[in-house]
């Protein structure tokens, strides 16, 4: 999980305010506040909204759910967070919106960025007549191995 702020040095207002400004997000206290939660300390991250929900209820913002859900569809429309579906029940929202390939720990229920040089897909399919592909996602699943 994350910290609220790990680095000392950075301003988590002045971070979430540029990035939503980026997207022409409107800075609602809601939407900065959770901004804050999720690039107020300049790293990526992947988390479900349920995650982000309880680091707000145990932080200074009084929010419910739905906003918490709603404002991170907002964020993904802008272009400002990529939804990551690992199955019909969980989802993870991750900061870093670029094409790049997860690991899916499943023994400890973590979505974590799958670091690989040059990655690339071949190959793929073609698309039906009359459809493109418009996104590609991988998620490779990860268990610890048995000794």
């Amino acid at each position: 999980m994350l910290n609220k702020f790990e680095n000392k040095n950075v301003d988590p207002n002045k971070i979430a305010n540029q990035w939503l400004s980026k997207a022409s997000v409107k800075p609602t206290k809601q939407r900065v506040k959770i901004a804050e939660y999720l690039v107020g300390n300049g790293k990526h991250k992947h988390i479900t909204a349920e995650q982000l929900f309880d680091l707000c209820r145990a932080g200074d913002i009084n929010v419910s759910l739905a906003t918490v859900y709603n404002t991170l569809h907002c964020f993904c429309s802008a272009g400002l967070l990529s939804e990551v579906i690992v199955d019909a029940n969980r989802k993870f929202f991750c900061t870093r919106v670029d094409d790049h390939p997860h690991f899916f720990w499943e023994d400890t229920g973590e979505l974590t960025d799958a670091k690989i040089d040059n990655f690339q897909i071949k190959n793929l399919p073609q698309a039906p007549k009359g459809s493109k592909i418009s996104k590609v996602d991988i998620i490779i699943r990860l268990s610890k191995e048995i000794e």
